[in-house]
């Protein structure tokens, strides 16, 4: 179990300390009422996804023993009503590897937790 607790407010900024020992400022922007000194929760989601695809792929490679210098993640999020309604993943491939490598690489992007998550729709309770 991961734990994520609410640290401090003032307004819509927000401190999350999470188990790991770090602290998150989440905020809304300013035409949202917010202060904008943070990414709004649903932006954190969309770098969750590129971070966790990156890492993934980088660790998946790191195995192999591949280069992965010049490997990219962007992800950019579609919105509907003021939440997340689709993502789109765009790789940029190491250019040091071939189009097998590329290939695996790909598959193995959409494995990461991030990404397995947002496609099942993981339960929330709220207690």
């Amino acid at each position: 179990m991961s734990q994520a607790t609410l640290a401090g407010r003032d307004g819509f900024r927000h401190e999350i300390e999470v188990a790991s020992g770090h602290t998150v400022v989440f905020d809304e922007p300013e035409s949202a009422g917010g202060t904008n000194t943070g990414p709004a929760p649903t932006e954190m989601l969309g770098a969750a996804l590129a971070a966790c695809t990156a890492l993934t792929m980088e660790s998946y490679a790191r195995i192999k023993g591949w280069d992965v210098t010049g490997l990219g993640v962007e992800v950019d999020t579609t919105y509907a009503n003021h939440r997340p309604a689709s993502y789109r993943v765009t790789l940029t491939m190491p250019p040091g590897l071939d189009a097998s490598q590329h290939e695996r690489l790909h598959v193995i992007a959409t494995k990461c937790p991030v990404h397995r998550t947002l496609s099942d729709a993981v339960p929330v309770e709220v207690v």
